[in-house]
């Protein structure tokens, strides 16, 4: 069944910090226009070209509060770079969402995800991904979702382009939990993410439910831009990518609610 519709008002802009504020990030139904909320996701090469992660046969059904994406089978594949190899499908968010200085954000969105022909119990074959990550620090915090597991990452990554980390013991890291949640395809739950810059801590929530946190989250993270796509996360092998076996994906989102919560030193208003 289609995700439950809720109320639109459009694309994310800092707000002023004296006050909680909630605003949407939808407009799908535009996702074709040169001014979308929603871009197709990648990054350029050194080279000069861009790789797009973007499936050729996909099929995308945009209305104004939701967003499905199918790619029945994927096909994308990189052989030398495991960031390009493992997003099949995404989009990234136009504005990147600023966290108020001291203050937190928060975001809620509802995902429902289906693998065709993934391996049971294998969530790295194929999932539907929902994330938040800063290409100033390389940190990200996601919900990766298949047919049978969730799990929570939280990462701080080579993206292409990213400086690397000035400090922290280690410089990158990928830590998967993968969680004791039933859940089947195309099951649908709410999904809620975190980050409190004045505690240095983020935190992950299904249906309500508190299901990980981390402290001492070595950045101060500015801001996010969000992302959504269809993803494997296979180590690539002598040389070549091993992420395809014919499987495909279907995820769908729901838009995304953004909290943002001043810092506790702010001056009142």
């Amino acid at each position: 069944m289609p995700l439950a519709d809720t109320p639109a008002r459009g694309r994310m802009m800092t707000v002023p910090e004296a006050e909680v504020t909630t605003d949407v990030v939808g407009g799908f139904g535009d996702i074709l226009k040169p001014d979308a909320s929603w871009v197709t996701a990648g990054f350029p090469l050194p080279d000069g070209t861009f790789w797009a992660y973007r499936e050729p046969g996909a099929t995308v059904i945009a209305q104004r509060h939701r967003l499905k994406v199918t790619a029945n089978p994927l096909t994308r594949a990189h052989d030398r770079v495991q960031i390009l190899d493992n997003a099949k499908h995404m989009y990234f968010s136009r504005a990147r969402v600023a966290v108020p200085e001291g203050g937190a954000l928060a975001v809620e969105v509802r995902i429902a995800a289906r693998g065709f022909g993934t391996r049971a119990g294998d969530l790295y074959d194929g999932f539907v991904s929902y994330n938040l990550l800063d290409f100033e620090s390389g940190c990200a915090f996601d919900f990766f979702i298949a047919n049978d597991v969730i799990a929570t990452v939280y990462a701080r990554l080579p993206f292409p382009g990213v400086p690397a980390p000035a400090s922290g013991d280690p410089r990158y890291f990928a830590v998967f939990k993968e969680l004791d949640l039933p859940t089947a395809p195309a099951q649908a739950h709410d999904y809620r993410i975190s980050y409190d810059q004045g505690a240095a801590t983020v935190r992950w929530w299904v249906d309500g439910a508190l299901v990980n946190e981390e402290a001492n989250v070595p950045d101060r993270i500015g801001g996010f831009t969000l992302a959504m796509g269809l993803m494997t996360e296979k180590d690539l092998s002598g040389g070549q990518s091993v992420s395809l076996h014919g499987q495909g994906l279907m995820g769908e989102w729901s838009e995304t609610r953004v909290t943002l919560t001043p810092g506790r030193t702010s001056p009142p208003a």
